[in-house]
């Protein structure tokens, strides 16, 4: 017996566009939309589940009241770039209300990646250049080091429109850009 092939496993010659992320039927939760193809999330690691959990809550905890913290939501760059970073730090001023499904890049201070084994060459390479060249003016690239976390800070460098590395943090982040931001990272053990 022979399955029918879901209509987004063949892509249109030009490749897909952002907003056809919202009109595709029975996509896999998390796919991504980059450079024009689709990119489908493999299982995480406990690792990266934790991780999500306590940025995504020492951000919210020491958020200004005009930012707001989101996971797992994706985020236009373009019209043939729709990535889903792990977490982002955006302006409360964008909120559209409980429908929205994505963001826009001039939205974002931080976007957030955690390294996944599946995801290493996206997210050390790929997406942050995309966010660079879309403007967002933090990201943090989350590792772990002999399963302990690494954060690497970078900040967009107006000259070269890329980012550079300004820090990195175990045990504890403590920043005062974007905003005032303190995070325990050894926290990960009591979780």
């Amino acid at each position: 017996m022979i399955s029918e092939v879901p209509g987004w496993s063949i892509p249109p010659p030009e490749g897909f566009h952002a907003e056809d992320l919202d009109r595709l039927a029975d996509l896999p939760p998390h796919t991504e939309l980059i450079d024009g193809s689709l990119v489908l999330v493999g299982p995480q690691e406990d690792f990266h589940t934790l991780m999500l959990y306590l940025l995504e809550n020492g951000l919210r905890r020491t958020a200004p009241a005009d930012l707001r913290v989101r996971r797992e939501m994706s985020v236009v760059l373009g019209p043939r770039q729709r990535p889903e970073p792990d977490v982002i730090v955006l302006r409360a001023e964008a909120l559209r209300g409980l429908e929205a499904t994505s963001y826009q890049a001039g939205d974002l201070l931080l976007a957030i990646e955690v390294v996944s084994p599946e995801s290493e060459e996206r997210d050390r390479k790929r997406k942050p250049m995309l966010y660079a060249e879309a403007g967002i003016p933090h990201f943090w690239l989350v590792e772990s080091a002999e399963g302990r976390p690494t954060v690497h800070v970078y900040e967009l460098d107006p000259a070269t429109h890329g980012y550079v590395l300004s820090g990195s943090h175990q045990g504890r982040v403590r920043l005062t850009v974007p905003f005032d931001i303190d995070i325990d990272l050894t926290q990960i053990d009591r979780l």
